[in-house]
């Protein structure tokens, strides 16, 4: 593999760049944004509102993630919301022939998938230009060799047809990301460095207090990749370099585009690195066929998205990786979510993982630095085995005090998501350390879900340091001895005078319940301020963020008080509750729970991604449908057209009793009398 690459032509971008076509300018006002898409081109001012917060749930839908060639081209932007219209049809952006895309605050922000920036380059946009734009978004671009600014003036010099100094997109940049830019993407800059047309300097930073997870990062470091020299004594924010990773994971949504890209560019007969450290997952389209719509199915979409299981299967099988794949047998489901399993399964003290999904900083639960890195990334690392990163700054999250007995870590979530800090997209891109005694308190399950929702923070990856209760969670998982998990612990924490670019201080005894409204997890709310009661179409308990052992606990705890109460769930309202791997279903059926959701009237389901993504039991039919789910996300179209409100288990579970949304209480009834 590695002779083919070193004899591949790569050349730098010339250094004057010219993007001819329009711009296009994602308004809150759908009206100008289909003007613009019949032909108008505005004279675009400040005073004119551009959307904000758009997601890569917006810029490609799920279902449009079932392709993973340049058919994506036909798609950016479908799922963008302009005020309570859907102004973008299939076809229109390419049509109207744009080479630059402009937004508000916070463009990207979401998924992982790296098919929203290649829709939009196959579409024909060269450009993006935003306020501030999220970090894998922004990285997915650089590696495909989409540019991304935040200077708003490069607008007009595009109107003008003016050639532009490649600079203007490098300015700023280290050495690593200016190269990937200047290489016009992540793969030839990589087959540079492996031809020694690139050579990095390992960071100069002097030994220094640091966080864990620089401290994790710098033991990783990348030296010098020809003699497999790794570690350097101290790294500091801003400094950019390769990592080696211990883990690498993908899923069937992004394993058949790497796969295309790998053969078409390294060659269809060879070889990834090292594949016993991938692993590969089937978990998100398992039950797809169940929730999918009679008319995308006749538009074929059902069948394009299983032949995302058959090229990960095939590759899988003619690598040599270990896959987790569906159940067989006529079961819908997955031997696990990709996220549950690493945790469960792999993921130690100290690692370095990247998996193609926003949530892989679920296995910072037990202080590793893991995160999700894009498609492109993935298929490089599968050549080298490592993967760029910029050193972020820290901000330490600091939540003390006792909790209320139904406040959980969910709830410290959606207090931390609201917090103006985190709301107004300042700890973008950062790593994030929860701390306090709150914090340790928790169980590794719960730490999980804090680490996992660091995707809706828009942080780099979170971790909690690893502590008795790791090398507990470690010798019941993994059957290691106590000797061995405490090694793996010594030495991860966080230097006294380590420094943090923000400290957010949360008293957990002074949270209540929250939940999310509609359209944003930054959106929380406590239960008990809502001036009306909200009826509940559909409750969904379930996935990575809440499918863990101890949300199963606490979904029985709530169902076993209205079981013995003789309450079931309300006759209209839907209730599913889903496990997020085998080990963690085997846990409810040793302890009765199978028996229990049954007998009060809730469905369980297999392990699977499913409603969180629009793909299985639970999604919303239609725009008036009220959900109350314990998912991680709530943008718009997310898990249906209908509004979907977030909340800790407790909640969920009492809410699909009482039929309403209700802050759960020991001991208090839920039902009305009349049900």
């Amino acid at each position: 593999m590695l002779a083919a690459l070193r004899s591949r032509r790569v050349e730098k971008l010339p250094d004057q760049v010219m993007l001819r076509g329009r711009i296009l300018f994602l308004t809150e006002d759908a009206a100008l944004v289909r003007r613009q898409l019949d032909g108008q081109d505005i004279d675009w001012q400040p005073a004119t509102k551009l959307r904000d917060n758009i997601s890569t749930d917006e810029i490609t839908p799920a279902y449009i993630c079932y392709y993973y060639d340049e058919t994506l081209g036909d798609f950016p932007y479908l799922g963008l919301k302009c005020g309570d219209e859907f102004p973008i049809t299939r076809g229109a952006v390419k049509r109207a022939g744009f080479v630059a895309s402009v937004s508000g605050q916070r463009r990207g922000k979401g998924s992982s998938r790296e098919q929203s920036p290649y829709a939009e380059m196959c579409a024909g946009i060269k450009l993006v230009v935003a306020q501030n734009i999220e970090r894998i978004y922004r990285e997915n671009c650089q590696n495909l060799g989409v540019l991304t600014t935040t200077d708003f003036s490069i607008i007009d010099r595009v109107r003008r047809g003016e050639t532009i100094p490649l600079s203007a997109f490098t300015a700023g940049e280290g050495e690593i990301t200016r190269g990937i830019i200047e290489y016009g993407g992540l793969f030839n800059f990589n087959v540079a460095r492996l031809q020694g047309n690139v050579v990095l300097s390992p960071p100069a930073t002097p030994p220094r207090p640091m966080t864990l997870g620089e401290k994790i990062i710098a033991r990783h470091w990348v030296v010098d990749p020809s003699k497999g020299t790794i570690g350097v004594p101290a790294v500091k924010p801003g400094d950019e370099g390769f990592v080696v990773t211990d883990v690498r994971f993908s899923h069937e949504y992004v394993t058949p585009m790497a796969a295309i890209f790998f053969e078409q560019l390294v060659g269809p007969d060879e070889k990834v690195l090292d594949p016993g450290s991938i692993l590969m997952f089937r978990d998100h389209l398992t039950f797809l066929g169940d929730a999918m719509t009679p008319e995308r199915v006749k538009e074929g979409l059902l069948d394009v998205a299983l032949e995302l299981e058959k090229k990960q299967r095939a590759f899988a099988q003619k690598q040599g990786i270990r896959l987790y794949g569906e159940l067989r047998l006529g079961h819908h489901g997955s031997e696990a979510i990709c996220h549950s399993k690493i945790l469960e399964g792999h993921a130690e003290p100290g690692m370095v993982i990247i998996g193609s999904d926003s949530h892989t900083p679920h296995a910072g639960a037990v202080g590793c630095v893991a995160f999700g890195v894009g498609t492109t990334a993935v298929f490089n690392s599968w050549i080298t085995k490592d993967v760029r990163l910029t050193v972020p700054e820290t901000v330490k999250v600091v939540v003390r005090g006792r909790k209320p007995d139904n406040v959980t870590a969910k709830d410290f979530m959606l207090e931390i998501l609201r917090h103006p800090y985190v709301k107004s997209g300042r700890a973008i891109g950062k790593l994030v350390e929860y701390c306090g005694d709150a914090v340790e308190s928790l169980s590794v399950d719960e730490r999980a879900t804090m680490t996992n929702m660091t995707a809706e923070v828009g942080g780099f990856t979170g971790y909690v340091a690893p502590d008795e209760k790791t090398v507990a969670y470690l010798m019941a998982y993994r059957g290691m001895a106590r000797a061995a998990a405490e090694r793996l612990c010594r030495g991860l924490a966080s230097d006294a005078d380590a420094e943090y670019c923000e400290v957010i201080e949360i008293d957990a005894a002074a949270i209540r319940p929250l939940i999310a409204l509609p359209g944003d997890p930054g959106n929380g709310r406590y239960i008990a301020e809502a001036a009306e009661r909200v009826r509940v179409d559909i409750a969904y308990a379930g996935s990575c963020t809440a499918g863990k052992k101890e949300d199963m606990d606490m979904y029985a705890r709530v169902l076993e008080e209205a079981a013995e109460r003789g309450e079931r769930v309300a006759p209209w309202v839907r209730f599913y509750i889903q496990c997020g791997s085998q080990d963690v279903k085997r846990y409810c059926e040793e302890r009765g729970y199978l028996e229990l959701f049954r007998k009060v009237g809730a469905t369980f389901l297999e392990p699977s991604c499913g409603a969180c993504i629009n793909a299985g039991p639970g999604v919303s039919k239609t725009k008036d449908e009220v959900t109350i789910s314990a998912i991680n996300r709530n943008f718009p179209g997310r898990s249906g057209p209908g509004l979907l409100y977030l909340a800790n288990p407790y909640t969920v579970a009492a809410s699909a009793i009482a039929g309403y949304i209700a802050e759960w209480q020991p001991g208090m009834a839920l039902a009305e009398p009349s049900a």
